[in-house]
């Protein structure tokens, strides 16, 4: 009767019983082998680039087994709250590709059956269940000062024992009802402690769908469930949500592995149904040599606002983090190069068990490969989207000409094996400067790369005289014919192996001639097939080019 009258003294209109919100929430009606996974951020700050492979991994396993992937905010430290963040997650996760089936939308709104999906407003669940804890002496208030707590670990540190607040140094553990209720009317402040049954000695065995089979202590600590505010902790609160919610698998970065303990134990204490667990592996960055956890301070890549700045398209961020999530997708992708990458199935036994590499330099061959495969006006969609925010220039000069900028995005595309040019969307002014007058007139004569081996007087009398007879009407066959006939006149051989025999009795290769060309009308020796852009430009432009190069 003590223990009862304590828990009605704790939670004071606290009138539901834990049986009433397992009912409310009954078993999800899926088809056999469906997950339901969950994306739950505390809204702390915005989204770093491990939330978005934590989120996809969930996203892929629930959408291919036709499951539930929702989104719940983990908001219990509401001093830590920024403003924006949780819209913040919300339009990432959409800019991914990735959509929640259920969760919080926004605007204090949500979808779904199972709600609220944030913990703030879900007090009275928590509170339900601490109070049948408290009822049945599973739990307890604890009324130590912050300055007991930190006297007790200094104590424990200096005796080299385990530091917390466990059997014999639980101070309140075994308090009475009547004592502590007597605290209570005194106007002591406390918080609620489990009162944990583990015991250090014992062992505890798991299978982790990632880690595999582990073993680990079973926990002794008193861990607090709720806090002097009222509030959850996170392990109390994400268990009874993950059981409510009908959560199957809980897939979250492993530094959530030491918590393990604790969390099985209250899935235990609240006799709920545990989920299958997944431990995902910490995203490392090489760094000179060593490998180190990708940094928000220190890494510009870990921020995902990062990518839509440098104009990474999201489907190859996407298509990178499958790549670190299964090694496999790799293959997958060569056999299938036109297919959609949601028809890859994610396995979390592919995983890697250790730390996932991110490379930029990868990414960037990634995205190349995205990018090389788009049709010209998906490209020129993409890249106005992008440039609207980030180039004003050049979103003005490719608007203003639509037409030339789609014919530039298909150069060398249609073939079996597409040009890459482009990793990201910031690449297209340095690759396409020079069909725009605007740009390519504010070039210096230093700027101007030639072919090695050829002075800028050599490139100027190949201009001179390939300018003469330079004819625009002809088609790539006619026109690389012509164009050997002046380099042979010039002096240049057109046969490497001649040229190699005997290289005194050349001026240099053809090479040298179609260098020296697009010098002239691009500044760049590493540019498209030569004959296309010339087309592109029109004759007009081109023999203009040759005039200006011949006054550098």
């Amino acid at each position: 009767m003590s223990l009862e009258k304590l828990s009605e003294m704790l939670f004071k209109g606290v009138d539901k019983t834990p049986e009433y919100f397992i009912a409310k929430y009954p078993k999800r009606e899926l088809k056999e082998g469906a997950v339901v996974t969950r994306y739950a951020p505390s809204p702390t700050g915005f989204q770093h680039i491990g939330g978005v492979f934590a989120a996809l991994i969930n996203e892929r396993l629930a959408s291919q087994t036709k499951g539930i992937f929702y989104l719940r905010i983990e908001d219990t430290d509401q001093k830590r709250e920024v403003a924006g963040a949780i819209q913040d997650t919300i339009d990432t996760m959409h800019n991914f590709g990735m959509n929640f089936n259920e969760g919080t939308t926004g605007d204090n709104t949500e979808k779904g059956s199972y709600g609220p999906y944030r913990q703030s407003q879900r007090s009275e669940i928590y509170k339900t269940f601490a109070k049948d804890l408290v009822k049945k002496g599973l739990a307890y208030p604890c009324f130590c000062t912050p300055e007991e707590l930190t006297e007790l670990r200094e104590k424990q540190i200096a005796e080299k024992i385990t530091t917390g607040y466990y059997g014999e140094y639980a101070k309140f553990r075994n308090l009475s009802p009547e004592e502590a209720i007597e605290k209570i009317n005194n106007g002591e402040k406390y918080i609620i402690r489990i009162k944990s049954p583990g015991n250090f000695e014992n062992r505890v065995e798991f299978h982790d769908l990632i880690k595999g089979d582990i073993s680990f202590p079973e926990s002794n600590q008193d861990i607090v469930i709720i806090k002097g505010d009222g509030l959850p902790t996170y392990h109390f609160a994400h268990v009874i949500d993950d059981a409510l919610m009908r959560t199957t698998h809980v897939i979250r970065g492993e530094e959530w592995l030491s918590s393990l303990p604790i969390h099985v134990q209250l899935f235990e204490i609240l006799g709920l149904d545990k989920p299958e667990y997944a431990h995902i592996p910490t995203i490392m960055k090489n760094d000179n040599g060593s490998k180190r956890k990708l940094s928000k301070r220190k890494d510009a890549e870990a921020a995902v606002s990062y990518y839509k700045e440098v104009g990474h398209p999201m489907v190859s961020v996407i298509e990178y983090l499958l790549n670190i999530i299964n090694s496999t997708f790799e293959e997958w992708r060569v056999e299938n190069p036109l297919t959609d990458y949601h028809d890859f199935s994610v396995a979390l036994d592919k995983m890697s068990k250790s730390g996932a590499l991110f490379d930029t330099v990868k990414l960037n061959d990634v995205s190349k490969d995205v990018i090389c495969k788009m049709k010209p006006e998906v490209l020129y969609d993409y890249y106005t989207a992008w440039a609207k925010e980030f180039d004003a220039e050049m979103f003005e000069l490719v608007t203003s000409k639509e037409e030339l900028s789609k014919q530039v995005f298909n150069i060398d595309k249609e073939g079996p094996k597409p040009r890459k040019d482009f990793a990201k969307w910031s690449d297209v002014k340095e690759k396409t400067f020079y069909f725009f007058d605007e740009l390519f007139e504010k070039e210096t004569a230093e700027q101007v790369e030639l072919p090695k081996g050829v002075t800028l007087e050599t490139a100027k009398s190949i201009i001179e005289a390939y300018a003469k007879e330079y004819n625009f009407n002809t088609n790539a066959e006619e026109w690389f014919e012509e164009l050997k006939v002046i380099a042979i006149n010039l002096g240049y051989c057109a046969n490497r192996k001649e040229f190699k025999a005997n290289p005194d009795a050349y001026k240099g290769m053809i090479s040298d001639v179609a260098g020296a060309v697009r010098s002239a009308i691009a500044h760049r020796t590493n540019t498209p097939d030569l004959y296309t852009i010339m087309q592109i430009m029109g004759e007009e432009k081109v023999r203009d080019r040759f005039k200006k190069f011949m006054s550098i």
